[in-house]
């Protein structure tokens, strides 16, 4: 296969406009990858979508069966991914081999790293070396990827991210509009989890590290995928997506023994030197953070996207969210005022 270097020049918008009314998204893909691999007629067939603007596909032919990622560049920025990618090949995890891209079309041919993702395969027989594959994984990122240059998980991101709650959850899907009262207790709580996120050390964070985006592959597992939206921000928040994943549960003792021994990890890495009540804290109200924001975007995947299947998701990252800030005096009030609003209704079907 030619290789062709990712370059560094992102083109404007106006270049992505005509380059994108050239023609539909289908026959750029297969323009591309005619030219890149030197294959006259390849194959090209749905592999996976996300939720996201990207979509990936498998090319099939002669000799070659690699992954392409078509990410429309007036949507997405695949520099960011090209560049985490190779960071976290630097450090020895697994993220797909790149064999070339194209900034200006948006498309990535890549190693195809196989569809075995974590979550049809967590069983209570599996779950221990599937999560202690992943929390190797991530300790490596947290101790050697370095991520001084990344955006920041600031307090304004955070606020962006907890403005998606009232917006799509709270106004979109269960038509209340808070009033006097409830606005109050949305920042009071939205405050302190800023708060909590910013106390914490700052580390490299995938921001999407859970089981839809870890895979089981026969060397150098877990595969990982969909990290390009990586900054510097708090070192609980991939913690939390793995083991309070939005899509599978585990019981609550387990979790906290999962915890607490990372947060030995991570002492002895010298990442850290929180007691265990601290980074039970830190680990409970970044979740509660994520899970308010994935209430948000989970509604807006439907509502605005039309990806009807994250509402059937909904029932557990709000049971997530109330059962631990029900726990905290300070998120309480939270928990309280979003328990009225959904007033016991199905969250999993559209109840304005």
């Amino acid at each position: 296969m030619r290789k062709i270097a990712p370059g560094l020049k992102i083109p404007s918008t106006q270049e992505m406009d005509a380059l994108l009314n050239r023609g539909e998204r289908p026959q750029l893909r297969l323009d591309w990858v005619r030219e890149i691999t030197g294959t006259t007629d390849p194959r090209i067939v749905a592999a996976s979508e996300d939720a996201s603007f990207r979509s990936y596909w498998r090319v099939l032919g002669p000799g070659i069966s690699p992954i392409l990622m078509d990410a429309p560049p007036q949507r997405e920025d695949i520099a960011a991914w090209l560049m985490i990618a190779e960071r976290l090949r630097a450090a020895g995890l697994h993220a797909p081999a790149v064999f070339a891209s194209d900034l200006v079309n948006g498309f990535v041919l890549m190693e195809d790293l196989g569809d075995r993702t974590y979550l049809p395969e967590l069983t209570e027989h599996t779950v221990e070396q599937l999560y202690g594959e992943a929390l190797d994984a991530l300790l490596v990122m947290q101790r050697d990827i370095s991520a001084r240059d990344l955006p920041t998980y600031d307090s304004r991101r955070l606020r962006q991210e907890l403005d998606l709650l009232p917006q799509w959850f709270i106004r979109k899907h269960l038509g209340v509009t808070p009033r006097l009262g409830g606005d109050d207790t949305l920042e009071a709580a939205f405050h302190t989890l800023s708060e909590g996120a910013l106390e914490q050390p700052q580390v490299f964070v995938h921001r999407d590290y859970h089981s839809r985006n870890l895979l089981i592959t026969a060397e150098n597992s877990p595969g990982i995928i969909d990290f390009q939206d990586a900054v510097r921000g708090p070192i609980a928040y991939d913690l939390v997506s793995l083991l309070r994943d939005c899509y599978i549960e585990w019981p609550e003792a387990q979790v906290e023994e999962w915890v607490e021994r990372y947060r030995v990890r991570l002492v002895a890495a010298g990442l850290t030197h929180a007691d265990p009540v601290t980074f039970l804290r830190w680990f409970d109200w970044m979740g509660v953070h994520r899970h308010l924001k994935v209430l948000g975007i989970f509604c807006r995947l439907w509502y605005r996207d039309g990806k009807r299947q994250y509402l059937a998701d909904l029932p557990r990252v709000w049971g997530y969210t109330h059962r631990i800030a029900s726990r905290y005096e300070e998120l309480k009030p939270l928990a309280a005022i979003l328990e009225r609003w959904i007033d016991g209704r199905d969250l999993s079907e559209r109840v304005r």
